[in-house]
């Protein structure tokens, strides 16, 4: 100690004590730059749980992001609100006796599309966000199906199936009247077709 009370410099002790500021800073869930993880919530409310959660899939812009989680108890859809960084309810998706699982979500956000077994095998199932109605997608595919995806206007679904003995990719139309986007005759996506 110094003859006026202060302490002098001490490289040891001040490489001891960043070292142990820098501990605190990764215990308490600094993350890497770029990173916005939330910490798993204890109540289940947030974008990360105790419980196992994955399969995340954004919107078009990156506001909404779907994944599956079985913090309920058994396998469901969530959809987290990245801007309001809350969970978004889905009033009829989630059952507590079904599993839910691969979600995709359509760019602006409305509609929703996984796999179920609501119905003894897996099915592909649309949920529209607006309406909230469920529309089976692959009820007249045989075989098993899995992985399915959403183009961003809602419009073509695309999903894995294996009834002809090997997986294959099918393409479920919904027709013009579905899509979130306006066509008009000129567009390469218009046709006759429902």
């Amino acid at each position: 100690m110094l003859t006026d009370g202060r302490i002098p410099f001490s490289p040891a002790r001040w490489a001891g004590k960043l070292c142990l500021a820098g501990l605190s800073l990764v215990l308490l869930g600094c993350s890497p730059a770029g990173f916005r993880t939330p910490r798993p919530s204890l109540t289940n409310s947030g974008l990360n749980s105790i419980f196992p959660d994955g399969e995340p899939a954004f919107n078009g812009d990156g506001r909404y992001l779907v994944f599956s989680s079985a913090r309920s108890g058994s396998q469901d859809i969530f959809l987290y609100d990245t801007v309001e960084r809350r969970l978004v309810d889905l009033p009829g998706l989630n059952s507590s006796d079904v599993a839910a699982t691969s979600p995709d979500i359509s760019a602006d956000g409305r509609y929703i599309v996984y796999v179920s077994n609501a119905l003894g095998k897996s099915e592909i199932f649309l949920y529209d966000r607006e309406t909230r109605r469920i529309e089976n997608i692959s009820s007249r595919v045989p075989g098993d199906v899995r992985n399915p995806t959403i183009s961003g206007d809602g419009r073509f679904i695309a999903f894995e199936s294996n009834g002809q003995g090997q997986w294959h990719i099918e393409i479920f139309d919904r027709g013009p009247a579905a899509s979130t986007r306006p066509t008009s005759p000129s567009s390469p996506n218009a046709d006759d077709n429902p």
